[in-house]
């Protein structure tokens, strides 16, 4: 059995991975990534299409001469994306998202093993804790920074507001905000800082202890040494 201070130092991780796995979860069901207002220009009148979305489905707006809003529709990201490329980088994204969710579903239970027992393997014990974190964090990174080059490169908002709204004319200017969807991911990033950190302070204290018992006898007190 392991000791009280193992168990209450990996409980605390596994706390926190549990945490990082739903708020995961929150991230890919949310559909609060972007809120953004894209503007074109007609014949007679200015358009703008503000939408609201995130990896999967979202909603749309039509607002005519900066005002009077003409219709309003829901709508799903990959039907209304015709740009390959930036349809790709969604999937990709969403992908990315998913192996961060197992990888942060693997580091709990790691984490739960050992809380109750002294797993043999030297992989299913801090090793792996490392390990399975650092790639969590490492794709919500990744997502993080493919989400605003798609925006920006593959001008996600006007394609999906030209899904919306066919009729729609020349492109003037897009205005973005970044929703709670998206950034929220840099809890996660901070869940799974804290959870390495959390195992090293034990990892350290441990080696502490071992080197301390191992500590050659010229180094012991002279009575000791008497005795």
């Amino acid at each position: 059995m392991p000791s009280r201070k193992k168990t209450a130092m990996f409980a605390s991780a596994f706390l926190t991975c549990v945490c990082s796995f739903v708020i995961i979860c929150v991230v890919l069901a949310t559909q609060h990534w972007m809120s953004s207002d894209v503007h074109f220009s007609g014949t007679n009148s200015s358009v703008t299409v503000s939408l609201t979305y995130g990896l999967f489905s979202g909603t749309c707006g039509q607002f005519v001469n900066a005002g009077l809003m003409v219709s309003e529709k829901t709508f799903q990201v990959s039907v209304n994306l015709s740009n390959t490329k930036a349809k790709s980088t969604i999937t990709a994204i969403i992908v990315i998202l998913v192996l961060s969710l197992l990888t942060s579903l693997l580091s709990s239970g790691f984490t739960c093993t050992n809380a109750v027992s002294n797993p043999y393997q030297t992989f299913l014990g801090p090793t792996g804790v490392y390990t399975w974190n650092s790639l969590s964090g490492i794709f919500i990174l990744i997502a993080m920074i493919l989400f605003p080059v798609n925006i920006e490169e593959n001008d996600l908002s006007t394609e999906l507001a030209r899904g919306c709204f066919s009729a729609l004319q020349t492109h003037v200017k897009s205005e973005h905000t970044y929703g709670y969807s998206y950034w929220i991911m840099l809890l996660i990033i901070f869940l799974n800082i804290t959870s390495i950190i959390i195992i090293y302070f034990y990892e350290h204290a441990r080696y502490s202890k071992k080197k301390e018992q191992e500590r050659p006898i010229e180094n012991a007190p002279k009575d000791v040494i008497l005795f």
